[in-house]
């Protein structure tokens, strides 16, 4: 077999593994079935997650449906890429769409959200006690797991209210994967666990039997605790306690529904990665979770996926054209360097050409014909060197893939082309959507 033919064997065997390693994921049909109602987006942090949420939005709006799109990423790219100055705890339509559809977006305000719970279980008089006590301001603002308990209690409130025919929410970076689905158990059972009955205990005895248990029972852990906390945070503990106590069930219930509607058919999960070793080790973290935990996983986004016009030029003989180019005494590259590449005085010569023979002129003249063809020589010397490196870099992401796709065969699985600049507006988005979209239309079209 030639070079030449290897080489095109190669390309074929690169493009049959490309079409025939996983199954296609159909982004249109999954946004236009009316029976999905919330795309949750996962994936590790700097994959184009926050992006591949508002894209799928964006896209779902003007393919005719009502869409809010729910971000619990801190940065504020998805505002800016949508012109909207900030966004916040109330949904924001979205100026400038096409179609008949609507799109709204909005940023968890983790602290509002946890504000807006206490609000809507307790009485105004224990509202305010709550909202005001020195404890529940730190919880509210930074307790381990509160910014993904609050995602999850902020999509049951959009849900419950039954105004938008879908919800597009993009999770928090994590690397403990799906923090989002461990918070709430977390977060009650720290609200049902032992320390917080033995302190809500007093106040639901009543009268001298809790003042009693609380001379006693407290007298006892303010030793201990008093040490560990300090007197006067263990004091604001034992009065937030007092106050939430009508609220802690209310907690679990919550969270168990919500986990229970992420279960549900109507509810999709994608998982977002980029053809990295690392990227998409995390993704098959992600998948396998999601399946321990029953939630319906329908495939994996593949982000800023690289491609190249001329494929079947392969790295090695590129790379054999740019010494060539860039040394011209090595080989004979055709008949108009004939009579320099293999004249009597050096062909077989150990000594490369003289300066004035290299040139064809005295090498003063800079602007003669043959200096500018040696130019032009370097010139297309470097961009196969640049196509080399591209080649490779192609091959090193088909390789990464076809490890996640050997590991997980039932993940369906769509390409998106890498963009060549940032997303910062809708048309940037749609473009996003658009690529989503044909990577669904290729798989359907080729050959298997």
């Amino acid at each position: 077999m030639t070079a030449e033919e290897h080489d095109e064997a190669e390309g074929r065997e690169v493009a049959a593994r490309r079409l025939a390693s996983s199954r296609v994921l159909d982004i249109d049909s999954l946004l236009d079935d009316p029976k999905t109602r919330i795309v949750v987006c996962c994936g590790s942090g700097g994959v184009g997650k926050t992006t591949t949420a508002a894209a799928l939005g964006l896209r779902a709006a003007e393919r005719g449906r009502k869409v809010v799109v729910l971000t619990i990423d801190p940065a504020r790219r998805l505002a800016q890429s949508m012109g909207i100055d900030s966004l916040d705890n109330v949904p924001r339509r979205v100026k400038g769409t096409d179609g008949a559809g609507e799109l709204h977006a909005m940023m968890l305000d983790m602290k509002r959200t946890f504000d807006e719970v206490v609000e809507a279980h307790a009485d105004p008089e224990r509202a305010a006690a709550i909202l005001a006590n020195p404890f529940y301001q730190s919880l509210s603002a930074g307790f381990a797991g509160t910014q993904e308990y609050m995602a999850m209690e902020k999509l049951g409130q959009l849900r419950a209210r039954d105004e938008w025919d879908l919800i597009v929410v993009d999770t928090p970076p994590s690397r403990s994967a799906l923090d989002f689905l461990d918070a709430p158990k977390r977060l009650g059972s720290f609200l049902d666990g032992r320390l917080i009955r033995l302190l809500t205990a007093p106040a639901k005895l009543g009268g001298r039997a809790g003042m009693a248990f609380l001379n006693v029972g407290m007298s006892m852990m303010t030793g201990t605790l008093g040490k560990l906390l300090g007197g006067q945070l263990l004091k604001d503990v034992q009065t937030f306690v007092s106050a939430m106590d009508t609220t802690f069930g209310g907690f679990r219930t919550r969270a168990d529904a919500t986990y229970k509607l992420l279960q549900a058919p109507g509810t999709a999960f994608l998982v977002v990665a980029a053809p990295e070793r690392d990227a998409l080790r995390e993704a098959a973290y992600f998948v396998e979770r999601l399946a321990a935990e029953s939630m319906p996983l329908v495939g994996l986004v593949l982000n800023r996926v690289h491609g190249t016009g001329a494929g079947g030029l392969s790295a090695e003989r590129a790379l054999d054209a740019a010494e060539n180019l860039a040394d011209p005494g090595i080989v004979d590259q055709g008949d108009g360097k004939a009579g320099l590449r293999n004249s009597p005085e050096t062909y077989g010569s150990s000594q490369p050409p003289a300066p004035e023979d290299a040139a064809g002129a005295d090498a003063s003249d800079e602007g003669s014909p043959a200096d500018q063809e040696r130019s032009v020589d370097l010139l297309a010397a470097g961009l196969l060197r640049l196509h080399a490196e591209r080649m490779h870099l192609l091959a090193r992401e088909q390789r990464t893939r076809d490890r996640f796709t050997a590991r997980h065969p039932e993940v369906a699985v769509v390409d998106v082309p890498a963009l060549p600049g940032d997303v910062h507006d809708l048309t940037g988005l749609r473009d996003i959507g658009d690529r989503l979209a044909a990577g669904a239309a290729t798989g359907r079209t080729e050959p298997s």
